[in-house]
């Protein structure tokens, strides 16, 4: 039997979309033009209008980008598909019956800046939209096209974010034809997209969206102008051709991703400030990110939040309880016992070196405690996760919304590497919980093979209670007292639990790092 077909309005002619279990999905809808010839490196532009129906039953282009290389890609399966009009959005919607407002929720996917789609497999939005929420998931230019600076381009730095931006206006304009309410927005993003919602959270674009969901990100994320020209120019000295716009549009596309990749790995690799600029490397192995260039951005994320901005918008923010062990168990580090590299990198990524015996002391899970890479890895989710969405919760205490915080504690068995050395609670982990489809076989290299639905289920539920209400229940905001946090599955313990400044020691050993709030 095939899928009932349903039509929608937007500014630029009408789309066609797919019933499927009685939700309505539209993919692959452009919201700007082709980002390629005269748009290559410049503000995304309208798409061209077109006449008749536009089905919108596949899922678009994506952006070009490497592939996830070693164990990251055998856990984050990524998918490719060809074309140039790779600004496109997708939405699923339980209706689009004239006169229905339903909550939106629009999200921006992760990947550093440099890799994913809204066609990964785990952002599957009819979860969203069989409780009542309109969900909206968004491509976006990545690496140099999208976060590049090239001196000479019509828009030097931070094209990905115009996109973004260019996004919601979409979502504004004609989100009412697919059943949402244009006054009822909530953006929310993970990792490098979690990125993204701060950054537009502390431009304070009013009207753009009402809500924010954060889950894994960073306001203290920021290149200087001249950092974010030290790493493009690697890639342009790379690919032998000089740091212009006309120089790199030249280039043929994969060899200008091979090029970036290159770089990104050195970046990674190297903790040189000389090399890539010393706010390259305090983005903990970064190489693309929004630049502050003084004409989109001005300052730091957190700076821009302490001072008030996104202050009317009501914010959920959280972290796992593991972040920075994907990128250390997947890979040769997790062996190595070496404590003195894990000290000179913690001091290299902008902590003092003494932290990593301070949290030896402190820090009492043995399989952390016992190797100098565990050890390692809760300095840095520290230094670059929770501390930071500390910071935001902390910039927020006199705002007139409230912030809510949370912590995803669940431990993947899944160990990816010859020491059989676990995953934990690491970064990227909850989004087959939050999106509620763990049912999905691209989730489990990374889930394992039980993971606990109960838990996907009251992820899922708190991801989209906020979004209808700007709130959620039993669960206080935070305030400088008590420091209420919302864990889930704490320290793999089944359920619900609101905990009191969780690791309240570890927080204290950062009291004069990362732009402290004063709460005296």
């Amino acid at each position: 039997m095939s899928a009932a077909i349903v039509e929608a309005p937007t500014t630029f002619g009408i789309v066609s979309g797919r019933v499927e279990d009685g939700i309505t999905r539209f993919l692959g809808i452009p919201y700007a033009a082709a980002p390629i010839g005269p748009n290559r490196f410049a503000a995304p532009v309208p798409p061209e209008p077109w006449d008749g129906v536009r089905a919108a039953h596949a899922f678009g282009p994506t952006p070009p980008q490497p592939p996830l290389k070693g164990k990251l890609g055998e856990l984050f399966p990524n998918p490719v598909i060809e074309g140039d009009d790779w600004l496109n959005l997708n939405v699923w919607t339980p209706g689009t019956e004239a006169g229905l407002r339903r909550p939106v929720l629009v999200w921006i996917h992760g990947g550093a800046f440099t890799t994913g789609s809204s066609a990964v497999t785990a952002y599957n939005g009819a979860t969203f939209a069989r409780d009542g929420v309109v969900c909206v998931t968004v491509n976006y230019r990545l690496g140099v096209d999208g976060f590049g600076y090239i001196p000479d381009a019509p828009v030097p730095a931070n094209r990905g974010l115009l996109d973004q931006i260019s996004a919601l206006e979409w979502v504004r304009d004609n989100i009412a034809g697919f059943g949402g309410d244009p006054d009822d927005i909530t953006l929310a993003g993970e990792s490098a997209g979690a990125m993204s919602v701060l950054a537009l959270l502390s431009l304070d674009r009013r009207g753009l969206f009402h809500k924010a969901i954060v889950e894994s990100g960073s306001g203290h994320i920021g290149q200087t102008v001249e950092d974010a020209r030290l790493v493009t120019a690697a890639v342009a000295a790379k690919l032998g051709v000089g740091l212009t716009a006309e120089a790199l549009a030249g280039v043929d596309i994969p060899e200008l991703i091979e090029k970036q990749d290159e770089v990104s790995d050195e970046v990674a690799v190297s903790a040189d400030p000389k090399r890539f600029g010393a706010s390259t490397v305090a983005a903990c192995g970064m190489s693309f990110m929004p630049v502050i260039d003084g004409e989109l951005i001005e300052r730091l994320p957190i700076d821009a939040i302490r001072d008030g901005a996104g202050g009317s918008v009501p914010l959920m923010i959280g972290t796992t309880a593991e972040e920075f062990r994907l990128f250390v168990v997947p890979t040769p580090l997790v062996s190595l016992p070496d404590a003195d590299f894990f000290r000179a990198r913690i001091a290299a990524y902008g902590a003092p070196a003494d932290l990593y015996d301070r949290y030896a002391e402190t820090n009492v899970e043995p399989y952390v405690r016992n190797m100098p890479s565990g050890i390692a890895c809760a300095v840095l989710t520290d230094r670059m996760f929770r501390i930071p969405a500390c910071r935001v919760a902390e910039a927020r205490f006199d705002a007139p919304a409230a912030t809510y915080v949370f912590e995803f504690g669940w431990r993947t068995p899944t160990a990816p590497n010859p020491a059989r050395v676990k995953l934990g609670a690491c970064h990227s982990l909850p989004l087959p919980f939050a999106w509620d489809t763990l049912d999905n076989p691209d989730s489990r290299a990374f889930t394992g093979p039980n993971p606990p639905q109960e838990l996907a289920t009251a992820l899922h539920w708190r991801w989209a209670e906020f979004t209808e209400t700007g709130s959620v229940a039993q669960w206080p905001a935070y305030d400088a007292i008590q420091r209420p946090v919302m864990t889930f599955h704490r320290n793999n313990r089944p359920g619900e639990e609101i905990v009191s400044d969780p690791r309240g020691t570890e927080r204290e050993l950062w009291k004069d790092q990362l732009t402290p709030v004063d709460t005296d």
